[in-house]
């Protein structure tokens, strides 16, 4: 069956998915509107696989996702305090490399028999000490206002340097290639091996969800204000699912659950609207697997937007400028009416497609519920390099 391809992409994006396609047990294929390049499957790219599971698909940054809340505050009445209440989150929420939570997190996760399972017990240490660090990348603690006027808390991040060890530990088992334009590497589900990679999976989904979960009701209390609403979902995992009378193990990379009823949170970029969608019941959407965009998706690679430094004719270095100008990034943000804390030119608004442009492809598989407004956006600063990034 050939892939189901929404909106336009490159051919080595294109090529990449025919690789997953053609490689083991794969039985159906999905490229969503915001895909592009990955690590040997790409973002926005969807794998139905009958016996195995695709650990490039999932990916270092197992169970990457989003959780967004609604408060019972209005936006008009944090907006006065928004620096403060910015630089209160950027004091206590740590973002960037390696980073430790200055605010020890207990979880019942940590007496979980998942760590044996996986083989992952020496990782434990790590685990404890990172566990609602939100990393840096594209990851990114929000603030946002509904169509209503409500105020909002999104995140983005994923299970940190617990997820990016579980699988080093794995690629290496396998063999696996490195870099970019190879095959994926594939794990039997029914092995030993698999069964110890799925117990990581599952146990990198906990600890995502715990740490997500602890940055929005530690931001949440500095608010002040009660949740009445809550979506949360993973974009980079394995689900066990039965589609067209076939059970596959779906590998989500860069892409969100949307069976019919089901919610999820979608953000655009520092610059552009977030939403929170349903999936909807249509021949389209079961021939999707169930799955829709997880953002807007990047149109050009970080160097691109940044630049680089390169050495003149002397050895000097220099810096060559980058696709978008530091001046154009901010006039973007003021227009929109954003105040930002971290970040840089590489996160711009100018590096994505529009978020709206991506989910009118997929009409009719999904409904947007609400649509939020960044007011209020942190990150990790420019000078953050993370490897357990998205």
């Amino acid at each position: 069956m050939p892939p189901i391809i929404y909106g336009n992409h490159d051919e080595r994006t294109l090529a990449q998915l025919d690789r997953c396609l053609a490689a083991g047990s794969a039985a159906a294929g999905v490229l969503c509107a915001d895909g592009h390049l990955g690590y040997a499957h790409p973002i926005g790219g969807v794998v139905g696989y009958t016996n195995h599971i695709s650990i490039s698909g999932v990916g270092f940054d197992i169970a990457c996702g989003n959780m967004a809340v609604r408060l019972d505050a209005r936006a008009e009445d944090l907006k006065p305090q928004l620096g403060t209440i910015l630089s209160d989150i950027a004091s206590c929420i740590s973002f960037g490399i390696g980073r430790s939570n200055g605010e020890k997190v207990d979880h019942a996760l940590f007496d979980s028999d998942l760590w044996k399972a996986a083989d992952v017990e020496d990782l434990k240490p790590m685990a404890r000490d990172q566990l609602g660090t939100v990393g840096s990348g594209n990851h990114y603690v929000d603030i946002l206002e509904d169509e209503d006027g409500f105020a909002w808390i999104g995140v983005h991040f994923g299970s940190r340097g617990l997820g990016h060890k579980i699988t080093t530990k794995y690629l290496k088992a396998v063999g696996a290639k490195d870099g970019m334009e190879v095959d994926p590497a594939l794990i039997e589900a029914d092995s030993d091996l698999g069964r110890g990679y799925l117990a990581g999976v599952e146990l990198g989904g906990l600890y995502a969800y715990a740490g997500r979960a602890w940055v929005v009701e530690r931001v949440r209390r500095l608010i002040g204000a009660s949740a009445n609403f809550t979506v949360h979902n993973h974009h980079n995992f394995v689900w066990q699912e039965t589609h067209g009378g076939v059970g596959m193990w779906v590998v989500r990379k860069g892409a969100t659950p949307a069976f019919p009823g089901q919610y999820g949170f979608v953000g655009g970029s520092m610059g552009d609207n977030a939403v929170i969608l349903r999936g909807v019941e249509s021949e389209k959407s079961a021939a999707s697997l169930y799955s829709t965009v997880h953002g807007a998706g990047r149109i050009m690679s970080r160097t691109e937007a940044r630049g680089r430094f390169v050495k003149d004719e002397r050895g000097k270095k220099i810096r060559q400028p980058g696709r978008v100008r530091h001046d154009d990034w901010q006039t973007w943000l003021r227009d929109f009416g954003v105040m930002v804390i971290g970040g840089d030119v590489d996160e711009a608004p100018q590096a994505y497609r529009r978020l709206d442009e991506v989910l009118a492809e997929h009409a009719g598989t999904v409904e947007v519920v609400h649509t939020l407004k960044p007011i209020g956006v942190l990150m990790a600063g420019n000078d953050a390099f993370d490897p357990y990034k998205d």
